[in-house]
């Protein structure tokens, strides 16, 4: 385990039994090193990550400062085996360290998200032990981060639609084409792209790459202006005859469609921890404001409509929360965990959405404006119900598992 993460655990023991301001759902019942885990991570968002997240997010700044101490504190490679220089947790606590982290700036959140499932992630399952040695390591220490290109301007979630074409030249592929939606793609150094090597194979003639950045032919699209999440940068990538050495294939030739579907699964876990910070922060948020504000000569927690919406926010955070531990849990036990992964990222980013709603409706003109963290979390609530799998394509996933599931019954 990182050094680091190891000496704040041990200090965190004593100040989680004594000064625990919030836990989270059934937070006795998770093991130590989780609760652990989850008291440091708390107190670095608060002290690190809540105080800058609004400049960033005004002024579209990528928290490089706040990325390095995450890597520090190993949660950039949190899964990553130890040998690797990762930390050697599991996908719970992956799950509750993308929830704490993402409750203090969501951009930050994503950033740790796609580091460690879509691109270390498919590295560790797939890759030899080359490929390992060269691009695990120093993406787990935060002075680099990876991205994922699988989508397309033409192709959104149809995912076996690739039309960027890796050709075979013997000893090398070209690539050609263009990737669209890139989280990191500003900052990242490398990455895993996906293109078609067989076309008359449809999905199954998709392949992965390893990327590096400085490749010649790889240039980048304009950074996006977005609604949400603008610490974070996203844009198009641009593949222009990239020659890229065989050695750089990921997994066996046609396997990228398969790898594409076991990344996305993992990181739905990872969406759906962002997406519980940002409602978990929202229900702070309108907590804190509704015990303070009066109307009516008393605190408007007092009042029965306040009360109602709290209780709603709560309810559908500890809900999603469950959820998403249940499918970390799955994955980390090696049981099929697809459908509840859905179902997790589903509920979350609803949560998300609902409860930052909700925040603003409580502040009321308060939580229209800038000066305050509620309409900042409503703009990032809304990515969580898109990426990685819209809710539509989430609502398929579990509606295909379920009605196998009765068949098999």
């Amino acid at each position: 385990m990182n050094s680091l993460l190891k000496v704040s655990l041990q200090i965190g023991v004593s100040s989680l039994r004594v000064n625990a301001k919030r836990q989270i759902a059934c937070l006795a019942s998770l093991p130590e090193t989780h609760q652990m885990l989850q008291k440091t991570l708390k107190d670095f968002a608060d002290a690190e990550l809540k105080p800058l997240a609004g400049k960033h997010d005004k002024e579209h700044l990528y928290p490089a400062q706040q990325i390095r101490k995450m890597g520090e504190l190993g949660v950039m490679g949190i899964t990553m085996p130890e040998k690797l220089g990762g930390s050697g947790l599991d996908y719970l606590a992956y799950a509750i360290a993308m929830e704490e982290i993402s409750r203090g700036c969501a951009s930050s959140g994503v950033i740790m998200s796609v580091n460690n499932s879509l691109f270390l992630g498919p590295l560790l399952a797939y890759g030899n032990e080359k490929q390992k040695q060269t691009y695990i390591p120093p993406f787990t220490a935060g002075e680099r981060v990876g991205f994922f290109a699988l989508s397309e301007p033409g192709n959104g979630s149809d995912a076996g639609a690739a039309s960027t074409v890796a050709t075979d030249h013997g000893d090398h592929y070209v690539l050609n084409g263009t990737k669209m939606w890139i989280t990191s793609g500003y900052e990242a150094e490398a990455g895993i792209v996906f293109a078609t090597t067989q076309k008359s194979l449809k999905h199954k003639g998709i392949s992965a790459f390893i990327v590096p950045k400085n490749i010649k032919g790889f240039s980048l699209g304009k950074k996006e202006d977005k609604l949400g999440i603008r610490a974070s940068s996203t844009c198009q990538l641009i593949f222009e005859d990239c020659v890229i050495p065989k050695e750089n294939l990921l997994g066996d030739p046609g396997y990228g469609f398969k790898i594409a579907m076991q990344s996305l699964d993992a990181g739905r876990i990872g969406v759906a921890g962002q997406a519980l910070g940002i409602a978990q922060a929202s229900l702070e948020v309108a907590c804190e404001y509704a015990q303070k504000r009066n109307a009516f000569g008393k605190p408007i927690s007092k009042l029965q409509a306040i009360q109602q919406k709290l209780a709603d926010m709560a309810l559908r955070v500890e809900a999603a929360r469950l959820l998403t531990w249940r499918a970390a849990w799955l994955k980390d036990n090696k049981k099929s965990f697809s459908k509840e992964a859905a179902m997790a990222k589903l509920a979350a980013s609803e949560a998300a959405t609902y409860c930052s709603h909700q925040c603003i409706q409580v502040l009321g003109g308060m939580g229209y404006v800038t000066d305050m963290p509620a309409e900042r979390h409503y703009r990032d609530a809304r990515i969580t119900e898109i990426y990685e799998g819209t809710s539509e394509i989430q609502r398929l996933v579990i509606a295909g598992a379920v009605l196998k599931e009765m068949e098999t019954n």
